[in-house]
């Protein structure tokens, strides 16, 4: 593995977070949204994410190891799921969203993990570009090794 393979790995890295922090945007402007029935309730969706391994290893299978000596590629984004818990539903008849039963259901969002999550995603954002970072500034040292 090259040090130049650290930004497509770092990138991968940062572009997972990017569609991380857009689901719990969508989920915490969603967060209390209400509907009259439980089909058309929002429900809060979240991130499947999958690492990327090196595909063929030089030497085939040589070492005892293999599995566990495979170098991650990065990390992609398998999808998007939606959670499947229950939605929470209020009695309020006088709400116009009201079902015929006076319930009105809002999303399984909490606001509170979804922020949590955020502050997870953004610094993982963070040391994603710190990383980068760090690689470009070894890259240049090795440029200057000759002089």
């Amino acid at each position: 593995m090259s040090l130049s393979s650290v930004f497509n790995i770092a990138g991968s890295g940062m572009s997972a977070q990017t569609t991380r922090l857009n689901t719990v945007a969508s989920n915490i402007a969603n967060a209390e949204t209400v509907s009259s029935s439980i089909d058309q309730t929002y429900r809060a969706r979240h991130p499947v994410f999958a690492t990327m391994f090196q595909g063929g290893q030089a030497g085939g299978g040589d070492s005892l190891f293999q599995n566990q000596d495979a170098a991650g590629q990065g990390v992609q984004v398998l999808g998007v799921v939606e959670d499947q818990s229950n939605l929470e539903a209020r009695y309020l008849p006088n709400h116009p969203a009201a079902d015929a039963k006076g319930y009105v259901y809002y999303p399984n969002v909490n606001v509170v993990e979804e922020m949590a999550d955020m502050i997870s995603a953004s610094r993982s954002f963070q040391t994603n570009a710190e990383m980068m970072n760090t690689a470009k500034t070894m890259m240049q040292k090795v440029l200057t090794l000759g002089q």
